[in-house]
């Protein structure tokens, strides 16, 4: 099965580790990922902040790349929601949408795509590891999926799952919303960073960068010890021999 990655603006400058392990995630359950050139911005901050024209360039750019693909899968479910509402956003452009449309239909969110595509649930990770899973807006409320992290996730071996309260409220960062809106958003990512501490858990697991960005960084200032990691680090953590994860010593090793 051959599959497109769809990078997002912070996996390229901020998560190239991520990229990697959803790639090698992907190859272990038998895909040939390939990376389409051309590839720029999605058009969501564009688009949420009110320049459509502006949103639709990037948009056309994104189709013209990726339009003659098998499938499309992406580390954010943030960034593949504005994949999936390009048809709404040529509305007014029957060529475009029906090109829109086309794209839509074959985008899909990481674990969306192991889950729903793939058939499969478990993919032979170990995590030894106390932890709360951050559930991100675009993802349960324009995605609609709410189901496949959690199935990957209880066949982790070593991974103690625990509850986080008011799991489905927003992080603050919403894109442009962290910065036109600052005191507010400091305040919800606090109230997020308070539930997380009392889960006691010793990690965070999200499948959205910009979430993790945002609560990682609020809780380093803090001076918090509780780890962060995107949930395609820990399906593509093994142990191998003394339990030392093969990925990593691999990766060391390179460097």
């Amino acid at each position: 099965m051959k599959v497109s990655l769809f990078t997002t603006c912070l996996g390229e400058l901020f998560y190239v580790d991520v990229l990697k392990d959803v790639t090698e995630v992907l190859e272990r359950l038998g895909c040939d990922v390939n990376l389409p050139k051309g590839q720029v911005c999605c058009g969501q901050p564009a688009y949420n902040s009110g320049y459509l024209a502006d949103a639709k360039k990037a948009a056309k750019q994104m189709i013209r790349v990726f339009g003659n693909v098998d499938y499309i899968v992406s580390p954010s479910g943030s960034c593949s929601a504005m994949f999936r509402g390009y048809p709404e956003m040529f509305a007014d452009e029957p060529e475009w949408k029906l090109k829109a449309e086309a794209l839509a239909d074959k985008t899909y969110e990481f674990t969306q795509f192991i889950v729903h595509v793939l058939g499969v649930e478990d993919v032979g990770a170990v995590y030894h590891a106390r932890a709360a899973w951050h559930t991100s807006c675009h993802m349960t409320r324009l995605l609609g999926e709410r189901e496949a992290h959690y199935k990957l996730l209880s066949h982790v071996k070593g991974l103690e799952l625990v509850p986080l309260a008011n799991s489905y409220d927003c992080c603050g960062f919403g894109g442009t919303f962290a910065v036109k809106m600052e005191p507010i958003s400091k305040q919800m990512v606090d109230e997020k960073v308070r539930h997380i501490e009392e889960t006691k858990a010793d990690l965070l697991i999200g499948a959205d960068c910009g979430c993790l960005m945002n609560i990682g960084g609020r809780m380093s200032r803090l001076g918090k010890p509780i780890k962060v990691r995107h949930i395609a680090q820990i399906l593509n953590h093994r142990e191998e021999g003394g339990g030392h994860n093969a990925n990593e010593n691999r990766r060391s090793a390179i460097l």
